[in-house]
């Protein structure tokens, strides 16, 4: 009766003996400790990789990149989403925004991760592992988008996934994608 007046219930019962139970077998430091490593783990959820699926669907449907139903090699026009070296791009093509094959657009940082895919060239038919490397700092170019996606895995073998936006690991802070480059970093076995 006398906790009834006091406006106290069972709840609040349980809920200071479980807080007097907790505070009697924990020290301050190990709260504080745990309580500080939850907010670095949360403060590191932005550098990790970016899906970039839900960006292509919204280009889908503005008319913009479309997943190809057949992939059709060629050693032309490098612009072209069915470049030999594009087989498994994902993303905008930088020499379409003041870059190469090999090099960043002026004013863009090159992400330190990569993506890897075999690309077969028609021309020499021989097959290329290309490393696939994103130009961050810049907003998206949205020039020359491509989705292709040839030989590409899951996002749980992310070096072989091209729907993470890499630029997390770009320097000065730059972590929004722009473009993508395509190097060759050697014959495929």
């Amino acid at each position: 009766m006398e906790d009834a007046m006091l406006g106290r219930s069972r709840f609040d019962e349980m809920f200071e003996k479980l807080s007097r139970k907790v505070a009697g077998h924990t020290s301050r430091r190990g709260f504080i400790g745990r309580v500080g490593t939850a907010v670095a783990g949360v403060a590191l959820v932005p550098l990790l990789p970016v899906d970039r699926r839900g960006r292509v669907s919204r280009a889908e449907a503005a008319g913009g990149a479309a997943p190809r139903t057949k992939w059709t090699p060629h050693d032309g026009d490098i612009q072209d989403c069915n470049y030999w070296r594009h087989c498994s791009i994902d993303g905008n093509i930088c020499d379409c925004s003041g870059g190469s094959l090999t090099n960043c657009p002026p004013g863009t940082k090159l992400a330190s991760s990569s993506w890897v895919a075999s690309c077969y060239n028609p021309t020499d038919k021989q097959s290329y592992l290309i490393s696939y490397r994103d130009c961050c700092g810049k907003n998206v170019s949205g020039r020359c988008a491509c989705l292709n996606t040839e030989g590409e895995l899951p996002v749980y073998r992310p070096e072989f996934a091209n729907d993470i936006i890499w630029c997390f690991g770009a320097e000065d802070d730059a972590m929004t994608y722009h473009c993508t480059i395509s190097p060759i970093i050697g014959k495929a076995a």
